[in-house]
């Protein structure tokens, strides 16, 4: 069987876009002799749709989309996620659903079996689950039909399952033909692999042919890889789409398909792949806001660096305005790596100096500051300052204000509330510093476009004389460690302890993990690509008095 894999990127709530874009892939995947064409979960509406869900309009909005787009199909029937009414009560009131749409008109209704309530996940806030399935019959076949979720419990591979049910065993047990998945499942890093390999497991152990379609693109938080995959009965590669980007795949699918010679494998570079799922993300995330361009502080440090080489090659050049905001403590090497980076990637560059309006606001800030010495709140005026001068030039010019800090800082709160938080989007959010220092090695592979010294010297906010972000935190090795222990395994912390980082260190690091939460309340939206990243998907209390 020839089956047309539409991987597409959406955008939430365009409809008319989504379907025009949809309509038109399904016309290429036939002309290229597909016999079933499939495309990703809740295409229609776009994923996460997530409050809109609540609007009795967009809902309907939806189905007359759903309607519209049936009647552009022929012989060969497109199957494609949407939002579902659910008329059974008591329940809640929608269904994630995927149709089969063919000679013009909605021929079968699936309904998602499996609702992810859990980090980003929230679909138990609005759907109601299928309490039972059946394959559809497509052209005389019986197909497992399944929603994304639906195929992520398999016994044999999770040593912990979520759920209690296995749609896709009961699917086969009910003489399905071949495994079917429309999915919209987000990025982190190494999840393609993980998907696949257990895909590759699904195949194997239900000794059937698997194909899924995955979505692309990024929406808010949630940066979708593609990857779409086709596997034969032994859990074969058969096809594979591409990474991070639109693909119309068609491919034959059978129990005895042979994968092809050379074997297809994933990409097998973090750091590329890293690069590659930041740089879609912002694209997506000015484009779809209806922005052009972007504005961001340049330091010559290595975080603002590696945000304006993502967002250079995101948007062009030509859409990115670099700016120097050097204090009376910044230093000279400072503004040559800012200035020198400026010109390697060819972006508008400016400096404005901010030692005369900080002067000005220590000077308006004197007469109450009386008998007080200077300390972190004078640091912080600087800080406050570049972002009040940032937000001036977005409204007065119109770019979108990137915001520069590091997963690592977020976590421990070194940053500036209303100075360098001030922003629109956070680029690097998710990305600890040691993560960074290995993604500009990787952006330097070929030639020098990092500065080498924006590199290489200590890292500092230059807010005060011979400042270094060692004076007020750990080793960024040792405090990686236990962010990645603490956040994203969400381990014990006394574990830290056997791997020789003190008490005292994993005690204050802690301690400032949990005081710096109503900071990260007040972020900016940060692009996810880690299991655990701050966000829509971390919900800890501001005011509570639990110490790990």
């Amino acid at each position: 069987m020839r089956i047309g894999l539409l991987q597409l990127n959406a955008t939430v709530g365009a409809y008319d876009r989504n379907r025009a874009r949809l309509e038109s892939a399904y016309h290429e995947a036939v002309a290229k002799g597909a016999e079933l064409v499939l495309a990703p979960e809740l295409f229609l509406c776009g994923y996460p749709p997530r409050d809109l869900l609540l609007r009795d309009d967009f809902v309907q909005r939806g189905l007359d989309c759903l309607e519209a787009l049936a009647a552009s199909v022929g012989a060969i029937p497109l199957i494609t996620g949407y939002v579902d009414r659910n008329p059974s009560r008591p329940g809640r009131s929608l269904r994630n659903a995927a149709a089969v749409l063919q000679n013009g008109k909605v021929t079968h209704r699936v309904m998602k079996s499996l609702l992810p309530t859990y980090d980003v996940f929230d679909e138990d806030r609005y759907f109601e689950p299928a309490e039972k399935v059946a394959p559809v019959e497509i052209n005389g076949r019986k197909i497992a039909l399944t929603v994304c979720e639906d195929i992520w419990n398999d016994e044999d591979f999770w040593p912990e399952r979520r759920y209690r049910r296995d749609p896709v065993h009961e699917l086969v047990a009910a003489g399905a033909e071949l495994i079917v998945n429309i999915s919209a499942s987000p990025w982190e890093r190494s999840k393609e692999a993980r998907r696949l390999a257990m895909l590759q497991r699904v195949a194997r152990d239900e000794r059937m042919p698997l194909v899924q379609v995955n979505t692309v693109g990024a929406n808010d938080e949630l940066i979708f890889d593609g990857h779409s995959v086709a596997l034969n009965a032994r859990g074969e590669l058969v096809a594979l789409g591409a990474s991070f980007a639109e693909d119309v795949l068609v491919v034959d699918v059978g129990s005895q398909s042979p994968a092809p010679e050379p074997a297809l494998t994933l990409p097998h570079n973090q750091e590329e792949q890293l690069y590659r799922a930041l740089v879609l993300g912002v694209r997506d995330y000015v484009a779809k806001c209806h922005f052009k361009s972007v504005v961001l502080g340049l330091s010559g440090g290595i975080d603002s660096a590696i945000v304006a080489v993502i967002a250079a090659e995101a948007l062009g050049a030509e859409n990115v305005w670099g700016v120097s905001l050097p204090s009376r403590h910044s230093s000279e090497h400072s503004l040559d790596d800012a200035a020198q980076l400026a010109l390697k990637l060819g972006i508008r560059y400016d400096v404005l100096p901010i030692k005369e309006p900080v002067l000005a606001a220590e000077t308006v800030l004197g007469p109450l500051f009386v008998g007080r010495e200077p300390d972190l709140t004078e640091e912080n005026i600087q800080s406050r300052m570049r972002g009040l001068l940032l937000m001036a030039l977005s409204n007065k010019y119109g770019p979108l204000v990137l915001t520069t800090g590091n997963k690592s800082e977020l976590a421990v709160g070194y940053c500036t509330l209303y100075g360098d938080m001030c922003g629109a989007l956070a680029v690097i959010a998710d990305v600890l510093k040691t993560e960074i220092y290995a993604l500009a090695e990787w952006i330097n592979r070929a030639e020098e476009i990092i500065p080498w010294n924006t590199i290489r010297k200590p890292p500092s906010a230059e807010l005060r004389p011979g400042q270094t972000d060692q004076d007020s935190l750990p080793p960024y090795d040792v405090l990686d460690r236990i962010l990645r222990h603490y956040i994203v395994a969400e381990s014990d912390p006394k574990m830290l302890l056997s791997e020789g980082i003190s008490p005292e260190t994993v005690r204050d690091v802690l301690n400032k993990i949990t005081f710096s939460e109503y900071k990260r309340r007040q972020a900016a939206p940060g692009l996810k690509v880690s299991p655990r990243a701050f966000g829509m998907g971390r919900r800890v209390p501001i005011a509570q008095g639990f110490r790990a």
